[in-house]
């Protein structure tokens, strides 16, 4: 709705508000946000008079805000965080197509040794890392250092600059975050950096012996990170800049890579993530934001480059305080703004072609290659299991036999319930959608979550 406002005081110059004279009127027109329909009012009608409720909704594709219920009220998203978490790592890996890497490097001045004194595993904190599986892992490393030569290293280090696994201790879970990480350590992480450097250290060793390397010792050193050579200034007779020198002594060079492996598309661990709600794998995520220069290794630093992720995409940040990758912290906050702005951006998005990336999952959001939607649980396929290889994930069981297609992220701690994501309407226009509820850590969680589905149901009616 529109409403046409005459003003006498103020008018916008050069982007600042300036007086001006009495007599002058000015035409501005302020665009008010709709309430709720009369539907959805309804379905609300049931939550307790102790529990705070913020809701918005708007079709995709820059369509209109069509429900509104307070929704810039900074409310505790619980899980719902997780959609922050995976929408930033797409931003900050580029789409799709991206993806983290690992590598082995051996001292410059013994590239094409047969034997070499050190050998080197750095990581990007990539979760997806196997120690034997396919060709990102250990194995596959270990695989191409033989096919390049390589028959004997003195001992192992692990490189683990990139993360600082002090500046973790803030998280509820518990767990380091590290460089090198193994996708074998789901159910059984290792509980501190160094335990982490000892299991994949031992890892490489053996996988390193099992291509036919020999390894001179079992212990695993720490690497110095990994710094680029950079040529001091020069200038001649007549105190002019010349160009850097162009040979560089061996033994200021640094490391030399012998093997790469790198991963898929992070779209499968996306999925993994987000349908059953992985706390452990929504942390692992987080964590590749801090394994990069800009991310400093730590907690704060990767949620420093996240905030940058969402500014990048134009998420409105009014409110939002971000504490974790899970949304286990009740410090975080978000609002119902902020999740329909990033269900919006992320569902415009171009995403790759079918030829392009192999690693997209088979089916697809209305035949859009939309990685980020394809990722989440959708409701009502009855599925009794809560693991990524069912696609219903936490929405299995609910909005059963409700005809509708929802693809959504539930989110739930004690008092808090939120439910975010995407609704076919019975006009078949796809809307976005956040309803966060936070009460008392007593309210009861069933209720809400039935609130949410009658309320869904309802948006999907009226529009």
């Amino acid at each position: 709705m529109r409403r046409l406002l005459t003003l006498c005081t103020l008018v916008l110059l050069s982007g600042n508000l300036a007086a001006v004279a009495p007599t002058t009127p000015i035409a501005v027109y302020l665009v008010r946000e709709p309430g709720l329909s009369a539907g959805v009012r309804e379905a609300l009608r049931g939550v307790p008079d102790n529990v705070q409720v913020s809701v918005l909704v708007r079709e995709v594709g820059g369509g209109p805000v069509l429900e509104a219920l307070q929704p810039d009220q900074s409310l505790i998203p619980a899980s719902t965080q997780k959609l922050v978490t995976a929408a930033s790592v797409l931003v900050d890996r580029g789409g799709a197509g991206g993806w983290w890497s690992t590598e082995l490097t051996v001292p410059a001045a013994e590239v094409g040794q047969k034997s070499v004194s050190a050998l080197t595993l750095r990581g990007s904190a990539d979760p997806t890392l196997s120690v034997a599986e396919g060709s990102n892992s250990l194995r596959a490393l270990a695989k191409q250092a033989f096919a390049r030569g390589l028959r004997r290293v003195g001992n192992v280090r692990l490189d683990d600059s990139r993360m600082g696994a002090g500046g973790w201790t803030d998280l509820t879970l518990g767990v380091p975050m590290t460089a090198v990480r193994l996708s074998e350590w789901e159910t059984n992480p290792p509980t501190s950096a160094q335990a982490a450097r000892a299991r994949a250290g031992a890892a490489l060793v053996a996988e390193l012996r099992r291509a036919g390397i020999e390894v001179g010792s079992d212990v695993v050193g720490m690497a110095p990170a990994y710094t680029p050579y950079l040529a001091p200034a020069r200038v001649d007779q007549d105190g002019k800049t010349l160009p850097p020198d162009p040979l560089i002594a061996v033994s200021r060079r640094a490391e030399q890579g012998l093997a790469s492996v790198r991963s898929a598309s992070p779209a499968q661990f996306l999925a993994a993530t987000l349908r059953p709600s992985d706390n452990l794998k929504a942390e692992e995520l987080l964590g590749t934001l801090a394994a990069t220069p800009l991310g400093r290794g730590t907690l704060a630093g990767a949620l420093l480059r996240e905030r940058a992720a969402l500014r990048r995409i134009g998420i409105d940040l009014t409110g939002i305080t971000l504490a974790d990758g899970s949304g286990l912290s009740r410090d975080n906050r978000l609002t119902a703004r902020a999740q329909v702005q990033l269900l919006s951006v992320l569902y415009d998005l171009p995403y790759a072609t079918a030829n392009a990336s192999p690693g997209l999952p088979a089916a697809v959001y209305r035949a859009r290659r939309n990685v980020f939607v394809e990722a989440l649980p959708q409701a009502g396929t009855g599925e009794d299991r809560f693991d990524h290889t069912g696609r219903g994930g936490t929405m299995a069981l609910r909005l059963r036999e409700s005809g509708l297609d929802v693809r959504a992220k539930t989110g739930t701690l004690p008092g808090v319930s939120a439910l975010a994501g995407y609704v076919t309407a019975k006009s078949g226009k796809t809307l976005a959608f956040s309803i966060l509820m936070n009460g008392p850590e007593t309210t009861p969680i069933l209720t809400l979550r039935s609130l949410q589905d009658q309320t869904v149901r309802a948006i999907a009616a009226a529009h």
